[in-house]
């Protein structure tokens, strides 16, 4: 009975033993597993039992990515200023035994290893290729950093400046540049439509003039036209006149009053000087004798 008890507490015991050391091992997870003080293998996800006393659990080791912000680091430019600059670092485990055995406390090696190689890249530019170069920072550091902490297990997949901060003097001036900088486009905006104004008024001014003077040359043309058309229709009315006195055979003594006619018709103008045909000169001449005659006989009677 005595022997019958006591295996049972041995069996419990080991089913206890054996319960307590089940492990389950979690997505995106590594478990790094030590026999005796020495490294035996790396759990994956799944269920795994560990032998009791002999084997633990050296290192938890969580396989997604990660991001560390660190602190601003101080830095020196090639022109000698110094400004402070803060990255982001995007890595992720890939190896959990080199991650455990590789170096001691690996957060505070990324970090110094990140401030090192920030200064010497930084070290190399000015301030203004500093400012306007964060991609070839980025790519520079990603690419060192990554070389650098393989034999940690760690792959460096991404770094980002988060930060440049200049000292305040540089800002001011930085600052002041930049106002000058809006204010040296502001006026050249205002001279450029300053100029576009007057170019357009002057195009405006030109094309008028143009208008008005094919206007006027226009009218021109059109009087001209209309004295023309005029002068024809009259020599056009007395080639007719002619024709039908021909056609008609006047007399002499029709064509002497028709001459007296037109007389009379020039006289009403403002010419100065008119020439009289002979044919009326001699119907005035005769007018004119007729007049004396009859003035006598009315002074006798």
């Amino acid at each position: 009975m005595l022997d019958f008890i006591i295996l049972l507490i041995v069996i419990a015991v080991a089913v206890v033993l054996v319960v307590m050391n089940i492990r389950i091992v979690p997505q995106a997870n590594a478990f790094v597993i030590e026999r005796l003080g020495g490294y035996l293998k790396t759990w994956g996800v799944g269920l795994h039992i560990k032998i009791p006393l002999i084997d633990k659990i050296a290192k938890k080791t969580d396989l997604k990515e990660k991001v560390i912000d660190f602190p601003p680091q101080p830095v020196i430019t090639k022109d000698n200023v110094t400004m402070k600059i803060d990255a982001v670092i995007y890595f992720q485990i890939t190896d959990p035994k080199l991650y455990t055995y590789g170096v001691v406390r690996p957060m505070v090696a990324i970090e110094n290893l990140t401030a090192t190689t920030l200064r010497n890249i930084i070290g190399q530019l000015e301030l203004d290729e500093t400012l306007t170069s964060r991609d070839v920072i980025n790519t520079q550091m990603r690419s060192i950093l990554d070389l650098a902490t393989d034999p940690w297990g760690i792959r460096v997949n991404r770094v980002e400046v988060k930060n440049i901060i200049p000292p305040q003097d540089i800002q001011n001036a930085m600052e002041k540049q930049m106002r000058a900088e809006r204010e040296r486009r502001e006026a050249i905006l205002i001279a450029e439509g300053q100029k576009r104004s007057a170019v357009l008024i002057a195009e405006g001014n030109k094309e008028a003039q143009i208008l008005g003077a094919e206007a006027e040359k226009r009218a021109i043309i059109l009087q001209s036209e209309a004295k023309k058309e005029a002068a024809i229709k009259i020599a056009e009315g007395e080639a007719l006149a002619i024709k039908m006195i021909k056609e008609a055979g006047p007399t002499k003594e029709i064509l002497t009053l028709r001459s007296f006619d037109a007389f009379i018709e020039a006289s009403k103008g403002n010419a100065t000087k008119i020439i009289i045909p002979s044919e009326i000169q001699s119907l005035v001449g005769l007018a004119t004798s007729l007049k004396e005659v009859m003035t006598n006989e009315e002074n006798e009677a």
